[in-house]
């Protein structure tokens, strides 16, 4: 974004990029998350899972790379220290099941993911609504794709 573009934005540039870097932290332990238990999960119809996993691995990682390009283009930096995601995330990092082979417990571990990144990102489309065009649209595309894994491993679990 350029100084205009900056200039339009209604609301502290300061508070929107640490709300874009916390989301950014949380995007970097789902893919760590859901790449990690696609790499080890086992078990009955695993294989459809691990499919499943590495998709929304890839998802994840794309969402961390489209918030670090906002972050910049707000004028800032996303964080760059690994070892900092987890203290600059909304929630801590959910340990993968002991057992791998476990399907429900990792489906549920999903579902909880996506229903926190849901609840985030919900908070900062309400925050920029109205106040910053270009955040709000991608925050809200990000949403609609959260919401569509949470229902996909919602709907794993009843069956």
């Amino acid at each position: 974004m350029g100084k205009q573009a900056r200039a339009i934005v209604d609301l502290s540039l300061k508070d929107l990029v640490k709300d874009l870097n916390k989301a950014y932290a949380d995007e970097w332990l789902a893919f760590y998350l859901y790449w990690y238990m696609a790499q080890t999960v086992s078990g009955k119809s695993y294989e459809d899972i691990q499919g499943l996993l590495n998709k929304l691995a890839k998802d994840e990682l794309e969402h961390a790379q489209e918030l670090a390009d906002l972050i910049i283009k707000l004028g800032d930096l996303p964080s760059a220290n690994p070892m900092d995601l987890e203290k600059n995330a909304n929630a801590s990092y959910i340990m993968p099941p002991k057992n791998m082979a476990d399907i429900n417990r990792i489906i549920r571990i999903v579902s909880e993911s996506e229903a926190g990144a849901i609840e985030v990102y919900n908070k900062i489309a309400k925050k920029t609504q109205g106040k910053d065009h270009v955040t709000y649209q991608l925050i809200t595309h990000i949403l609609s794709e959260e919401v569509n894994h949470e229902e996909m491993f919602e709907n794993l679990l009843e069956r």
